[in-house]
């Protein structure tokens, strides 16, 4: 569903999620407020997205290696594809590929952002997803999660993912699925779900899903963007087609949001996972969160002031 599809009436008072802007209709800020995301068709122009393809492929090849990009692979089909995007699932911590960190300074994705964080942005978590298709040894279903949980630093709503669809999206092929009106719930607990072998490395989930919260598959056409909440609850389904599914995305934060510490809470263990993870590639004796997050993010428009 796009936000043109429901008639809205519009709250008396003050809006939370969003920030006064000319760019969007009061319609379309309520929905985000009810719903805790916004579609906007055709934002992304084929042209773009056919960039970000291209370059893409020349990571997966290993024919450009930018600095602290973290490319996650299905190893069990390294011997029957090698070096090509058929393994390749995911493509992250991009902000130093200038190419695909194009997508974070695209004007016409920076005016809706700036509707949920503000005119001083970061760019703080990148991807470019490219979901394969799934076989009977593995999946690449992405459990319902809150993206705060990888996130520390506050406050959340002004916090917002840009999520762009590289091609048509649909329930075949593992589209987005969001729970509505959760963003307005806490950050719950999460951790690896019980899945035998069908685990993939950071993709944690809830630990106690509701199942009685509706769900919405996004279905979405090349260059439709979704701006959502980082407490909406979503993840994504299998992907049961031949072909592959990508989508590039970014979250952004204003940059007069604060670090936290995560200690004594439930983002705790993920610290320590993500920290170790990091010591591994760099063969670093001590890194801290903050130091993590200091290196991914980069600042997109206005002035940085605390990330």
């Amino acid at each position: 569903p796009t936000s043109a599809q429901f008639s809205v009436v519009p709250h008396s008072g003050r809006f939370r999620y969003t920030l006064d802007n000319d760019l969007l209709t009061t319609e379309q800020r309520q929905f985000y407020e009810d719903n805790g995301y916004l579609l906007i068709k055709k934002l992304v122009s084929d042209e773009d997205i056919e960039r970000f393809r291209k370059e893409f492929t020349r990571i997966c090849k290993r024919e450009v290696k930018p600095p602290g990009v973290m490319i996650m692979k299905d190893e069990s089909l390294k011997s029957q594809f090698g070096q090509s995007e058929k393994v390749v699932n995911k493509v992250q911590d991009f902000q130093e590929d200038e190419e695909l960190f194009r997508y974070c300074t695209l004007p016409e994705v920076l005016k809706y952002v700036e509707c949920f964080t503000g005119p001083n942005i970061m760019a703080m978590h990148t991807m470019l997803i490219n979901k394969l298709p799934d076989s009977d040894k593995q999946t690449f279903l992405h459990p319902m999660h809150q993206d705060l949980h990888y996130f520390p630093f506050r406050p959340a709503s002004r916090i917002v993912c840009a999520w762009t669809a590289m091609e048509r999206a649909h329930q075949d092929n593992g589209c987005l699925v969001v729970q509505p009106g959760t963003h307005k719930t806490t950050l719950k607990p999460h951790g690896y779900p019980e899945w035998e072998d069908k685990t993939n490395k950071l993709f944690h989930g809830l630990l106690d899903e509701d199942e009685k919260i509706p769900k919405v598959h996004l279905v979405m056409e090349k260059g439709d963007t979704v701006f959502f909440h980082p407490l909406l609850i979503h993840g994504s389904g299998i992907n049961r087609t031949s072909g592959f599914r990508k989508s590039i995305s970014c979250h952004f934060a204003s940059s007069e949001c604060h670090y936290i510490d995560v200690k004594n809470t439930t983002q705790e263990h993920l610290e320590k996972e993500l920290e170790e993870m990091v010591r591994k590639k760099y063969n670093a004796s001590s890194v801290e969160l903050k130091d993590i997050w200091n290196f991914r993010a980069r600042l997109v428009q206005g002035e940085r002031i605390n990330l």
